[in-house]
């Protein structure tokens, strides 16, 4: 398959060669689990059924999974052995299957979807940086998209991710996201269909966090919003000493009280504490072999 699935265009053939994401054409996955520390309506008392794929078509130099994002740490599985694991997850008690970071598998995964239909709804957790042409594929596939909205400066993406488009690319990703899921429907706590936008707050970028609230307000409205204060430094960032450290109380609180004064209602906050590698899971193969 000579695959033009992402923003970046690689043009390769997968079986042959890798582009950008550095990933086969099969499944490369690093873990699949239970995962309590999402936004409370995707965790709930039971856990998200996290897959994580290796692999990533972004790679910001501060990636906390740099992992399996830039060393693409993972093990190759069949198309059988994904559902397999899927069904793990939901024997378990998963609320949830999350394709954490799905992107470059993203039609493969179409195909997966349409002959093996979950009993629990899927959640599509992503970077934002994503073709619309391939999100269509999944339409009527993904119940709950959870993208991230990195950057909304040109230059920023440029200089942490190598993708000066990213701000025009998300922003669009996000429009069709939202024309899929539409407004969002709970059942008791638990999300089963809808949007969550997430923004990773970066030391010294609180100016570029008040313009994705307003963005994200003044465009979709019946989004959630989750403001992440999670940003901890894990990779050698030497020559980018400005986000080589994590955000202090006082950047995060102007973020949010921003929002809350602009009176976004449907926001997701988060405690400073959780800035903690702790968080992170193990990259240990552990639900996939």
């Amino acid at each position: 398959m000579i695959c033009n699935i992402c923003p970046r265009k690689c043009n390769k053939d997968r079986a042959v060669s890798v582009g950008f994401c550095a990933s086969p054409e099969a499944f490369r996955i690093a873990r699949a689990a239970l995962h309590f520390w999402e936004e409370p309506c995707i965790s709930g008392k039971r856990g998200s059924g996290t897959v994580f794929f290796s692999g990533c078509n972004l790679k910001c130099v501060y990636c906390q999974n740099f992992e399996i994002s830039r060393e693409n740490k993972g093990v190759e599985v069949s198309d059988e052995r994904l559902i397999e694991i899927f069904e793990n997850l939901i024997a378990q008690g998963a609320h949830n299957i999350n394709l954490v970071n799905p992107t470059h598998y993203a039609l493969r995964l179409s195909k997966l979807l349409k002959k093996w239909k979950s009993p629990v709804p899927i959640v599509y957790n992503s970077s934002g940086y994503e073709s619309v042409q391939t999100l269509k594929a999944l339409d009527g596939l993904i119940d709950i998209y959870l993208p991230d909205f990195k950057y909304i400066r040109n230059d920023k993406a440029k200089r942490y991710s190598g993708a000066e488009d990213y701000p025009e690319i998300a922003m669009a990703a996000l429009a069709e996201m939202s024309r899929q899921t539409g407004k969002a429907v709970f059942d008791g706590e638990m999300m089963k269909r809808g949007m969550i936008i997430r923004h990773l707050i970066l030391p010294q970028n609180t100016n570029s966090a008040i313009r994705i609230i307003d963005y994200a307000a003044e465009n979709f409205p019946e989004a959630y919003l989750s403001l992440m204060a999670q940003y901890i430094p894990c990779t050698n960032l030497t020559s980018f000493s400005e986000i080589d450290r994590k955000i202090t109380p006082r950047e995060y609180d102007k973020v949010v009280n921003y929002a809350i004064e602009k009176g976004v209602s449907k926001l997701f906050i988060q405690e400073m504490s959780s800035a903690d590698k702790k968080y992170i899971p193990p990259f240990d193969f552990s639900g996939v072999i």
